[in-house]
């Protein structure tokens, strides 16, 4: 499973220091330091898990929240903070949070958390195993299976049917799918994400799914 997160903290040497461990783990790290920017690339809606600090400068980790859960992004949403009363943590898991963490913190419990909230399913999910119609996806092992033959993914046409295939019959745009796969400071031309579409749609000729273009807009993986 190829891991993106944001961990949104105003404290500077704990995201550079969560950014290098998770970095061991591969997880790719998007960080964002004050309030603002966290409500910016939170709202992307790119992302398989978000850390999100409470006390934040500007805007503060619930008014985030609260924004993600509006605009029906799903993407599980870990607190971190130090405000540790059951009060505080029963407001932060009634307005849309999915895990709470006090200060300070373990950090081997923190990245064991945050793949347990990745793994959570969005599709029939076995295993590392994601189905949609009569198509197969290892996710870890970047294999798909079409009519029981198995076909290793390139990397980046991996990151991409992985993306899809989390949340089939969601709309991903263009811009959605650079910040994914590329990241945040990338310069590439959406020719590229047509390359790769374009890959993935031959593989998918024999089978009931389909990568459908949404004119103006991007992609989405749908049945036929």
């Amino acid at each position: 499973m190829i891991l993106r997160i944001l961990i949104v903290e105003d404290e500077v040497k704990i995201t550079q220091a969560l950014s290098f461990l998770f970095g061991k783990q591969k997880i790719d790290v998007d960080i964002a330091n004050d309030g603002e920017e966290g409500m910016i690339l939170s709202g992307k809606d790119i992302y398989d898990v978000i850390v999100l600090d409470i006390m934040l400068p500007g805007v503060d980790g619930i008014q985030i929240l609260k924004s993600i859960r509006k605009n029906g992004i799903k993407t599980p949403v870990i607190m971190l903070t130090a405000k540790d009363t059951v009060d505080d943590r029963v407001f932060g898991l009634e307005n849309g949070a999915d895990d709470y963490l006090v200060k300070p913190f373990a950090t081997k419990e923190l990245i064991a958390r945050v793949k347990a909230l990745a793994r959570r399913k969005s599709t029939e999910y076995v295993g590392e195993i994601y189905e949609f119609e009569d198509i197969k996806y290892d996710v870890k092992n970047y294999l798909i299976y079409i009519e029981g033959n198995e076909h290793k993914l390139p990397l980046k046409e991996a990151m991409l049917m992985e993306m899809f295939i989390k949340k089939p019959r969601q709309v991903f745009t263009r811009e959605q799918i650079i910040d994914r796969i590329w990241g945040l400071e990338a310069d590439i031309l959406e020719s590229n994400i047509e390359i790769y579409v374009h890959h993935l749609r031959k593989r998918l000729e024999k089978t009931n799914a389909k990568i459908e273009t949404v004119r103006g807009v991007g992609y989405m993986l749908k049945e036929k």
